[in-house]
């Protein structure tokens, strides 16, 4: 057997505090130290505590060439050995059981920066119920916010010689401020309302379809596309799943939008109750976003961008910048129409990738967008000081 170190692999040093009542008796403070040192693995998407012992012998194995099995238990101590062969930091060439070997692979052919990586794959969410945690601590407002951290940072940072800033002319409004001064987000989308197929598809033209290519080489791969949007390189890794809830002429259900041939690929049929349920559980509990009529999870093909940006420090960065990009473009496009629309990066990723039954080394979800028509009355706070979308009462102002 050979084996090597996995390509992508970051070592943290972890530290919480525990009540030991040792300390208190004697006079401390009640509190013990727990430091560990966790190992976070990408290409299992997992982390393993391991010791300092552990990080030196890694250190020596190359993650390039193989290294002989019985030549390293000759060196090291082969319980360690097999230990870290099983947490999946060392792989084996023949590996059968585990799959290391192949998704080690494919984050090395997507050429992914190590550190990248590592943030990537750590900080996705299962089934996480956003804003428990803040609850259970008891700042869930504003002012519970203030009360335990004080005021947050100013808007703007200080100025050190006021008297040397330089006013600017007004602007001269027009109608493209008029879209801009309404675009909010929505947390107040009407349940029981649906989407015309028409505008749906106005919509996903404008914020996802081709607008224009150019192929740079032979072959089809190798075309760059022009979006209403920017995107690192003329690539746009990031693209739409739909989940689709209340659109005429749409059956409840997963779907893939082709902005090239503007076009939805069917990719799971869903029940209405099945369709609110993962509604729900992608954006969180989220309960006012998961109502709107579509939800789309911008996915991003990681080796689209980093084909070009390869072992890159700013390819991911690049790559999370397309999500914000759409997402603007979209609240246009739905304000533009008369609807709300949101964006949240408080997702469980892992459960939204396995409905769309995407292969999480090569393809992820980086936030969920939605739109739809508006609630006729405002039960969800919305941050809408000019009142360009509710009255004082609550009531929605139709345009």
């Amino acid at each position: 057997m050979r084996v090597r170190r996995c390509a992508h692999l970051m070592f943290e040093p972890r530290e919480r505090m525990l009540f030991d009542l040792a300390s208190l008796a004697a006079g401390g403070d009640g509190l013990r130290a727990e430091r560990s040192l966790v190992a976070l693995v990408p290409h299992r998407q997992s982390e393993a505590t391991v010791s300092a012992a552990d990080v030196a012998l890694l250190a020596e194995l190359p993650c390039a060439g193989w290294s002989d099995w019985t030549a390293l238990t000759q060196q090291h101590d082969e319980g360690d050995l097999r230990r870290l062969l099983a947490a999946g930091v060392l792989v084996a060439e023949d590996d059968t059981d585990t799959s290391d070997h192949a998704r080690d692979q494919r984050l090395r052919n997507d050429c992914w920066y190590t550190p990248s990586a590592a943030y990537h794959f750590a900080a996705r969410w299962s089934g996480v119920r956003s804003g428990d945690e803040a609850e259970r601590a008891g700042y869930t407002t504003m002012r519970e916010l203030i009360a335990t951290f004080g005021e947050p940072p100013p808007p703007e940072p200080p100025c050190d010689d006021a008297a040397a800033r330089v006013a600017l002319p007004s602007p001269e409004s027009n109608a493209f401020d008029a879209l801009l001064e309404r675009r909010t987000t929505c947390r107040n989308f009407d349940s029981a309302a649906s989407l015309s197929l028409a505008t749906l598809a106005t919509v996903l033209h404008r914020v996802f379809g081709a607008q224009g290519s150019l192929q740079i080489h032979d072959g089809a791969a190798t075309t760059v596309l022009k979006r209403n949007s920017p995107s690192g390189g003329g690539l746009h890794p990031a693209g739409a799943c739909l989940l689709v809830q209340r659109v005429d002429g749409l059956a409840p259900g997963l779907y893939r939008y082709r902005g090239v041939e503007h076009a939805l690929d069917p990719l799971r049929e869903l029940d209405a109750a099945a369709a609110a349920e993962l509604a729900l559980r992608s954006v969180a509990a989220q309960a006012y976003f998961a109502n709107a009529p579509v939800l789309i999870m911008l996915a991003a093909r990681y080796g689209r961008s980093f084909w070009k940006y390869r072992n890159h420090a700013k390819a991911y960065r690049v790559t999370l910048l397309d999500a914000g990009h759409l997402s603007q473009t979209l609240y246009l496009a739905a304000t533009d129409l008369g609807l709300g629309a949101f964006i949240t990066a408080a997702i469980n990723e892992v459960d939204v990738e396995q409905a769309l039954g995407l292969d999480t080394l090569t393809e992820g979800v980086l936030a969920v967008c939605g739109f739809g028509h508006r609630a006729a009355r405002r039960d969800q706070h919305e941050l809408d000081p000019g009142a360009r979308t509710w009255n004082e009462d609550g009531a929605r102002i139709d345009r």
